[in-house]
């Protein structure tokens, strides 16, 4: 068999209450099975700036995970903060220094939902605070339905690593989001729209594998969703 590649996953984090009465790190099991079926040998990350380097030099790829909470507006040169802004500072600074010493180092990145949105800041892209207050749309792209659920289709863009991935122009996503990703950052493109204009991916073809997704490609609601971790989990190989 092929060598396992070492993907680090990043961790939410939670304050005290539910599952522990210490501040405690969380994340949902599809994360790490969607990559150990790829193929993947996923290790967690937990949230120590100081240590992005030394992970970086024992793993093979990075996937930034998503998240109920926000990057930070200052980070992508906003000058005021909507109120419906949610912050985990401490979760921001490590997942950007990971992800900024992951490119540096061209290690292959995958982006989900928050992570897609940390990924284009981290590339010098800017975010849509609110949807609601930005963009007209009868989307709900905060879905109301359930996860394992389609919410609406996208449109993926000809010519792009997502493009050949999953081999067609149009697959059913589960977002759940109240930002969306403005400018994609300088040398990145966006791959993949809502019908409504709304951004759901980018990629930047100057690194070997930076690619991220609005939506939950681990839940699998389209039968494209897990050829995104079997490429993901290939350019790591490599």
């Amino acid at each position: 068999m092929p060598t396992r590649p070492i993907i680090g996953v990043t961790l939410d984090a939670e304050e005290p209450g539910g599952y522990s009465k210490l501040p405690w790190y969380a994340l949902r099991k599809n994360y790490f099975a969607a990559l150990a079926e790829a193929g993947a040998l996923p290790i967690a990350l937990p949230h120590h700036p100081e240590l992005a380097e030394a992970y970086l030099d024992r793993i093979d790829g990075l996937l930034i995970t998503g998240g109920a909470f926000d990057v930070d507006p200052s980070l992508y040169g906003e000058g005021s903060t909507h109120p419906t802004v949610t912050l985990k500072a401490g979760r921001t600074d490590f997942e950007l220094a990971v992800t900024r010493g992951a490119l540096a180092r061209d290690l292959p990145v995958l982006g989900i939902c928050g992570g897609e949105q940390l990924l284009a800041v981290a590339l010098g892209g800017t975010l849509v605070q609110h949807i609601p207050d930005s963009i007209r749309t009868e989307i709900e792209h905060e879905q109301p339905n359930p996860r394992n659920e389609p919410g609406h289709e996208i449109a993926i863009a000809e010519d792009t690593l997502l493009a050949r991935i999953v081999g067609k122009p149009r697959m059913a996503v589960n977002s759940a989001h109240h930002q969306a990703v403005a400018t994609p950052g300088a040398g990145a493109r966006v791959n993949a729209t809502a019908p409504d204009g709304v951004v759901e991916g980018l990629e930047h073809p100057g690194h070997r594998f930076a690619l991220g997704v609005q939506w939950h490609p681990e839940y699998a609601v389209d039968p494209a969703d897990p050829l995104i971790f079997a490429a993901f989990v290939a350019a790591c190989r490599r």
